[in-house]
């Protein structure tokens, strides 16, 4: 009697555990439901308004061009004020550049501006913006009538924008790489007024929230010369001593300055793009708690 006694308490408390399992799936799969009908538009409804200011900051109107806001920057140097300058951003525009160089060797100060016709696109802002708008076109495809059947399919909309947001922001951490005989060729060396002289070369890019000038001075390897040649690669920054070759000329970088101001709009952006991409994870780490009904749909 004590032994039938016994399976008879044992199939009870497996009966009660099995209860209790079903009652604790229940109120997940509710809880899972709930996520998907109304915290995840929250999510994406906060997403979107910050991007739509993150897109703001980049202030590019459909109307006249002079309604872009024109922002005056001042280059600061740290090598012995031998280069300074104001740069004249317009949008993802450099619309004038303003620079005095004082050459190395003859303490001459040289002045270049942009002619008038021309202005330097900056294709990091471009970039960033499109990646930006890409990011918001995603959110608005599903807006709050969308129903979300599956984990799954959040994910998938988060990654999509993950992608977008951390293109557009490496587009800003992550300047281009050049070799010299290509900044060299490069149509910004054209832009100026007077010309570059054949001894001088620039480049503007953007870095994180600055905007940066590079100023190489260079000078002409003779073809008797005892020095090693050995070209430079591809490079953001090439230091002093680097060499290339343009035509049957050879060349050597003698010296480097590099200035910088801060934008702040970008350093906006910046953050921006951080906060919703930790968004973007901890839905994603949501969901993850319930990868079990993952593919479970509601009836």
């Amino acid at each position: 009697m004590a032994l039938i006694e016994s399976h008879r308490l044992v199939i009870s408390d497996a009966a009660k555990m099995s209860a209790a399992s079903q009652a604790e799936r229940a109120v997940l799969e509710e809880e899972f439901k709930w996520l998907l009908r109304e915290e995840v538009h929250a999510v994406l409804k906060q997403l979107q308004d910050i991007l739509k200011e993150a897109s703001r900051r980049f202030a590019m109107p459909t109307g006249l061009e002079s309604q872009l806001k024109q922002e005056n920057f001042i280059l600061g140097s740290s090598t012995m004020d031998q280069v300074k300058g104001v740069l004249t951003l317009q949008g993802e525009a450099l619309t004038q550049a303003d620079i005095n160089l004082k050459m190395a060797k003859s303490n001459q100060v040289l002045h270049f501006t942009f002619r008038e016709d021309k202005q330097w696109k900056m294709q990091q802002i471009q970039d960033a913006r499109n990646h930006v708008n890409q990011a918001l076109q995603l959110l608005s495809s599903r807006d709050e009538s969308y129903n979300f059947r599956t984990g799954a399919e959040v994910n998938k909309l988060m990654d999509a924008v993950m992608l977008q947001l951390t293109r557009a922001r490496n587009r800003l951490t992550t300047p281009a790489t050049l070799t010299l005989p290509e900044l060299a060729s490069s149509s910004l060396m054209k832009m100026f007024t007077p010309p570059l002289p054949g001894d001088v070369m620039v480049n503007f890019y953007i870095n994180l929230s600055k905007l940066c000038l590079i100023v190489y001075q260079l000078h002409v390897l003779q073809p008797n010369t005892n020095k090693n040649f050995k070209p430079s690669g591809s490079s953001v920054l090439h230091n002093p001593g680097a060499m290339f070759e343009l035509g049957n000329m050879r060349f050597e970088v003698s010296h480097v300055h590099k200035v910088e101001c801060v934008v702040p709009w970008l350093n906006d952006t910046l953050v921006f793009f951080t906060i919703s991409l930790q968004l973007c994870q901890q839905l994603k780490d949501k969901i993850s708690v319930f990868s079990s009904y993952w593919n479970y749909k509601p009836y």
